[in-house]
């Protein structure tokens, strides 16, 4: 299908921010915002943004890509992800507005982007997302990471030839490893103090969103590894990754970012399929 990118401009609490919205010949009434998360803009690693918000239009589905606040050509103060809120709600009302026959809206967001599209659910319940496309979302903290350390860079390195070799012939400082796998411990075992972290509300977002879930996760990627710990271990998180609506792909060879083209091919296959499966339901009454 033919598609043609335009670019917007919208507003966004007194700031001005810019987008490219890649609109199909035939649109769907499903739309795509692509939420853009970390020190990232609106092209994405490996303009992984732009080849897929091209590939979403060509299967009919328009899809907005932007600049959030303080990023790219976007104006104001660089925000975390936890603050981008009121850019996503004008992201979308500007989809809508440019495509008024989009009455679905699809978040698609990867790293600390997929963890802001379950704090815009959790804390909105914006009735116009039928979907959320998580990729390897975030859920760090001192304690995740270092949980995630012993158990997967301190049990690899115990296998490695070369731990040992360095171990008998004393290139190693014994006392200084040992000292710095107890603290990871120690942070391992220790827990937030703030009455609701993020990840708590992610959870929330997450258990009570009425739409669809599609994960998608790298199998060579900390942060995945991270996030599959912690929702394995936290209370909050018991159970939500096999509730029904959800669908989980695994790209066991991928990394964080989908660096290859194959993977990020992938990506794409597996988002228009789903985005088909969506499109296909009757919108919720």
């Amino acid at each position: 299908m033919k598609i043609r990118e335009e670019p917007l401009c919208f507003d966004c609490e007194g700031e001005r921010l810019f987008g490219i919205l890649a609109r199909p010949e035939q649109p769907a009434d499903l739309g795509v915002v692509i939420v853009v998360g970390g020190p990232q803009t609106r092209v994405g690693s490996h303009r992984q943004f732009v080849l897929l918000a091209r590939t979403l239009a060509a299967a009919g589905f328009p899809t907005l890509r932007f600049d959030v606040r303080g990023m790219g050509d976007s104006t104001g103060a660089p925000r975390d992800f936890e603050q981008i809120q009121p850019d996503i709600a004008a992201a979308i009302a500007t989809l809508q507005g440019a495509c008024p026959g989009v009455a679905r809206v699809v978040l698609w967001g990867l790293c600390d982007a997929a963890s802001a599209a379950l704090l815009y659910v959790d804390a909105t319940h914006d009735p116009r997302i039928a979907g959320l496309c998580l990729l390897n979302p975030w859920v760090r903290s001192a304690a995740t990471l270092a949980k995630t350390q012993v158990k997967h860079y301190y049990g690899q390195r115990l296998l490695q030839r070369e731990f040992w070799t360095k171990l008998f012939s004393g290139r190693i400082d014994i006392l200084s490893a040992l000292g710095e796998l107890l603290r990871k411990l120690v942070q391992a075992r220790s827990r937030p103090t703030v009455a609701l972290c993020f990840q708590e509300r992610m959870a929330r977002g997450w258990r009570h969103f009425p739409g669809r879930i599609l994960l998608i996760l790298s199998g060579n990627d900390y942060t995945a590894k991270e996030f599959l710990e912690y929702a394995a271990s936290d209370a909050n998180w018991h159970g939500l990754l096999e509730h029904a609506g959800v669908t989980r792909i695994d790209l066991p060879e991928a990394d964080h970012t989908f660096s290859s083209r194959e993977w990020r091919d992938a990506v794409a296959k597996a988002c228009v399929t789903w985005l088909g499966a969506i499109s296909a339901r009757p919108p919720a009454a």
